[in-house]
């Protein structure tokens, strides 16, 4: 919302200085955006009389001007290269030390081709007034008389431009009434009293009828519609005080009726339109549009209209989206004669709906969504009359007024009391009611049992909380106590929740083994979502951003993969990438989950990836998706060595390549292994490609840690290794060979790992493989003899035997 000050004044008896009226607009919820002053900019500026010329002695294109900047002062000697510079002329000069905004230079005393020039006559460019730069300003002749003032007190551009910005809920101050109103109950000064307007002759010539067409659920789209017709205008240009006010605010002057309109929309809040009469044909109609309808804007562009919007139309069809934009058509120029004005309240949730459909955001839309005052639609059409009749002549008609205004008479309750109890700021009564009164509201009874009449202008009061922010608003909120938030003792507990510590800690592991974080889309393809075991209909959007995009994500691997197909699209085929975030399994809260997952492409291993003069890096395999997944488990406080591992994966995963982490039958860890190719090739991913993915949600609470450091647990003896090689069937996984040999002594034995496999040969026919494992025994207090040795790898021959019926190999 833009305005100048001299606007403001109109209608607020004020004398407080510019920085004042910023500082209690922002405080009072008006923020200024931004103050335009012309004062410091063209200040120093002067009208001046050029009274004698002679050419320049060094340089042909130059002239040496005797100045007078001042009645009864020295001339002053200016050099000037001008062409338009003569004797008598009245143009604007610039002292030295003046900064010229149009050429970016602060004026020194320099000499011009050997003639110091004291100063300079300007240009309407060099003054940023308008493009022209061809020669110096000419001002009017008889501005001679005013030599010496200041060129922006002479030509009334003292006036600066405050631009304010609103809140949805001021449709009051859309207008620079509204704002004066609570500037004067801010006590900035006194609003002055609604003008009064000259006698209106109506007559009954030239009515055009006016005629609502709404069904009962419809009628709140346009409730009440307004017109009156003036006949014998004459069009033209709008006076320059209207045209400066309209172009301070960045409006471009157009024609006597247009700029009238636009003057009541600014001033009051309260939008109008007119219209040629001569080119209506028929009735006036407000309605709902009809399918295949279109009109011409203002714009010069068609606009496509469907049932839901509010139009105004004749019999020939739509001339206007009513509350947005009129149409070309139908528009006055300077040939109108006779003109219909259009004084209506449109819907403000319809208004905003329309405007979206169509992308057209006009002054008119910003009101009307907002809420025009509902009163305000008779004594607009009347100011808007009065306007036209003296600046454009002609005869008024009757008022021609359609249906009934949506005014509402809210009465709220309130205890004067409240405002304490709510706002914590102790204010007299009396200056409460003189604060709601300031601002339009009435006041009976008692203040302990007070009736408040709302003002038709405020949609936004509803309630006693509403009137107390009134009044704490105008008080000031520099006025409510400063008091201290309660403080304990000691150090801050920690805010963090676990699960958010272990966020935390898998972003930092992960970022530490070299992946690279990615923060992808919670909406996936419906397809893709299918793929990974969503798509349902629980988790599809209502209203999705695209077709691109409907579904809730059942896991992050589909938007890893899509930025792994990105990335290789872009030349970088090597990716590691990882994501912690939710996913959704369905529509209930437990159906969410947090997931850590990583996927790595090419030759993203963990030592590195590309090539190298040492030789070229492997790809990757399930073995670095496993090492990910046991890093991050044992990050989080869960010792994956003793999780199950099973080959239950889901099917995005390779069957024989991948494999899942389980506490139980029930709780799923994680996932890890390569990726179908199926899946690879459904997503346009290149392999290989591997992943894991680590279920925080489902992980065991963390067990408290003691504060006592544990004490250190290191032998001074020497370990001792045992290879054994079992024969077992080809469906034995290793891992339960290790875990029966871990188990076998969990004192002396410290790792088991599996140092060879071996198939085919004489084992093929029978369906067997040798596994081969590495046993380190530690001896704890002292060294162990080999009848200690040997009865340990017994036991795990033993053990093996039991679990996998394996024998041993010869």
């Amino acid at each position: 919302m833009k305005f100048t000050l001299s606007w403001l004044k109109d209608h607020l008896e004020t004398t407080a200085t510019l920085e004042q009226i910023e500082t209690t607009l922002s405080a009072i919820g008006l923020e200024v955006e931004h103050i335009e002053d012309p004062a410091k900019a063209l200040g120093a500026f002067k009208v001046a009389r050029i009274v004698e010329a002679k050419k320049h002695p060094n340089a042909d294109k130059l002239q040496v001007v005797q100045v007078e900047v001042a009645k009864g002062k020295p001339l002053m000697e200016v050099v000037c290269g001008a062409p338009n510079a003569r004797v008598g002329l009245v143009s604007v000069f610039a002292p030295l030390g003046t900064y010229i905004p149009g050429s970016k230079i602060t004026l020194e005393k320099k000499p011009v081709r050997g003639v110091v020039s004291n100063g300079m006559m300007c240009s309407a460019a060099e003054l940023e007034l308008s493009d022209e730069s061809a020669g110096i300003l000419e001002l009017p002749e008889d501005w001679a008389d005013r030599v010496g003032e200041s060129y922006i007190d002479a030509a009334g551009l003292n006036d600066p431009v405050i631009e304010v910005k609103l809140t949805p809920n001021r449709p009051d101050c859309t207008g620079v009434r509204g704002i004066a109103r609570d500037l004067a109950a801010a006590g900035l000064g006194t609003l002055k009293p609604e003008p009064k307007l000259g006698p209106i002759k109506e007559t009954g010539d030239g009515l055009i009828p006016v005629k609502l067409e709404f069904t009962p659920e419809t009628a709140s789209a346009c409730p009440v519609f307004a017109a009156r017709t003036v006949r014998g205008v004459k069009n033209g240009p709008s006076p320059d005080w209207l045209q400066q006010r309209l172009k301070a605010v960045g409006l471009r002057p157009i024609n006597a009726l247009v700029d009238v309109t636009n003057y009541i929309s600014l001033d009051r809040g309260r939008p109008l339109h007119v219209y040629d009469a001569d080119k209506l044909k028929g009735t006036i109609h407000a309605r709902l549009g009809k399918a295949g309808e279109s009109f011409l804007g203002l714009d010069d562009k068609d606009h496509a209209i469907d049932p839901t919007m509010c139009v105004i139309a004749d019999d020939t069809g739509p001339l206007g989206l009513g509350g947005i934009m009129g149409g070309e058509t139908t528009g006055s120029t300077e040939a109108t004669t006779t003109v219909l004005i259009e004084s209506a309240y449109f819907d403000p949730v319809r208004t905003a709906a329309t405007g979206r459909k169509v992308g057209l955001q006009t002054d008119a839309r910003y009101r009307f969504e907002r809420g025009v005052d509902p009163a305000s639609v008779k004594p607009g059409l009347d100011l808007a009359t009065d306007m036209i009749l003296k600046l454009c002549g002609g005869e008024a008609s009757k008022a021609t007024i359609a249906g009934k205004e949506p005014i509402e008479n809210r009465v709220i309750a309130f205890d004067f009391a409240r405002v304490e109890k709510l706002a914590g700021l102790k204010i007299d009564d009396a200056e409460i009611a003189t604060i709601l009164k300031a601002l339009g509201f009435t006041i009976e009874d008692k203040p302990n049992a007070a009736k408040i009449g709302v003002p038709s202008w405020r949609p936004d009061i509803h309630g006693p909380a509403d009137l107390v922010e009134e009044v704490v608003r105008i008080a000031g909120l520099d006025r409510v106590p400063a008091t201290a938030l309660p403080r304990g003792h000691g150090i801050a507990q920690a805010v963090l929740t676990p699960t958010q510590k272990r966020v935390r800690r898998a972003r930092r592991l992960l970022a530490s083994r070299g992946c690279v974080e990615a923060v992808t889309w919670s909406f996936i393809p419906k397809a893709e979502a299918e793929r990974f075991g969503g798509g349902s209909d629980a988790v599809e959007l209502a209203n999705p951003i695209s077709t691109e995009m409907s579904s809730m994500r059942p896991g992050l691997l589909p938007g890893l993969l899509a930025s792994v197909t990105r990335n290789r699209n872009r030349g970088i085929a090597d990716v590691a990438l990882f994501e912690v975030g939710q996913a959704y399994r369905g529509d209930r809260p437990e159906d969410q989950y947090l997931s850590a997952t990583v996927v790595r492409s090419g030759t993203a291993a963990l030592d590195g990836a590309g090539r190298h003069w040492a030789g070229a890096s492997a790809d990757v395999s399930l073995f670095d998706a496993k090492a990910d997944a046991y890093a991050l488990l044992a990050a989080l406080g869960v010792d994956p060595s003793k999780a199950q591992v099973t080959r239950d994966c889901p099917p995005w995963y390779h069957p024989g390549r991948s494999a899942t982490l389980r506490l139980g039958p029930k709780t799923v860890l994680a996932h890890f292994g390569e990726l179908h190719p199926a899946t690879l090739k459904a997503l346009d991913v290149e392999a290989p490609a591997v992943a894991c993915e680590v279920f925080i949600d489902a992980l065991p609470a963390e067990k408290k840690k003691s504060r006592a450091k544990a004490r250190l647990a290191a032998s001074d003896l020497l370990p001792v290794t045992r290879d054994i090689a079992f024969v077992v069937g080809k469906d034995v996984p290793a891992g339960d060979i290790i875990k029966a040999a871990t188990n076998a002594d969990k004192d002396l034995i410290r790792a088991v790992t599996v140092f060879d496999v071996f198939e085919g040969g004489n084992l093929a026919a029978e369906g067997k493989k040798s596994i081969g494992i590495e046993i380190t025994i530690q001896p704890l207090a002292e060294t162990l003899t080999d009848q200690a040795i040997e009865a340990v790898t017994q036991k795990v021959i033993a053990d093996v035997k039991k679990v996998t019926g394996g024998e041993l190999r010869t």
